[in-house]
């Protein structure tokens, strides 16, 4: 993990302006930093972003596009049909916003429904720690998007179905 002050970056996406959205000297990001963040560089940094992106019909493709001591950010894509298995993001708080195509969000709140919601393009969200959601393209055409998670690096937890997510929320660990 980069040291407060410190980033790591995608050698082809080692732009100025990405160091200065992901703020290397900021620490715990909120959902709603973290939904700017991914909705500034989806809108800012399109053609960079289009020069990485690849899209693999055989799995979901993922590349670290930048890592701090506060967040993580990825891109990643989406061909027709695929998805990720239920799970949380072992206490973060995270965003995506739809680069192209669309998604599909199963998504639920320790003790509350399954709820639905479709993110097209330009479409962003940033949760908070206690959700559990699973995202899938069910169009029929290829789809990229930019996640970022604060605190970074923490393990994912996945389940069976979206039933299964604890009933009392993961707590946030706290980055120190």
């Amino acid at each position: 993990m980069p040291a407060l002050g410190e980033a790591e970056v995608h050698p082809a996406f080692d732009l100025t302006l990405l160091r200065d959205l992901i703020r290397p000297d900021h620490l715990n990001w909120t959902p709603c930093e973290l939904r700017d963040l991914t909705g500034l560089v989806t809108s800012e940094l399109t053609t960079p972003l289009m020069n990485i992106v690849r899209i693999d019909e055989q799995q979901r493709w993922w590349a670290k596009l930048g890592l701090t001591a506060g967040v993580e950010l990825w891109l990643l894509s989406w061909a027709p049909g695929q998805g990720t298995p239920a799970h949380d993001h072992g206490g973060a708080s995270g965003s995506f916003s739809v680069l192209f195509g669309g998604l599909r969000e199963d998504y639920r709140y320790a003790s509350g429904p399954v709820r639905t919601q479709h993110h097209d393009l330009g479409d962003g969200i940033g949760f908070g720690a206690g959700r559990a959601h699973q995202v899938t393209n069910v169009s029929s055409v290829n789809s990229a998007s930019v996640h970022a998670y604060s605190p970074p690096l923490l393990p994912v937890r996945y389940y069976a179905d979206l039933a299964e997510i604890p009933a009392v929320p993961p707590q946030r660990s706290e980055v120190v």
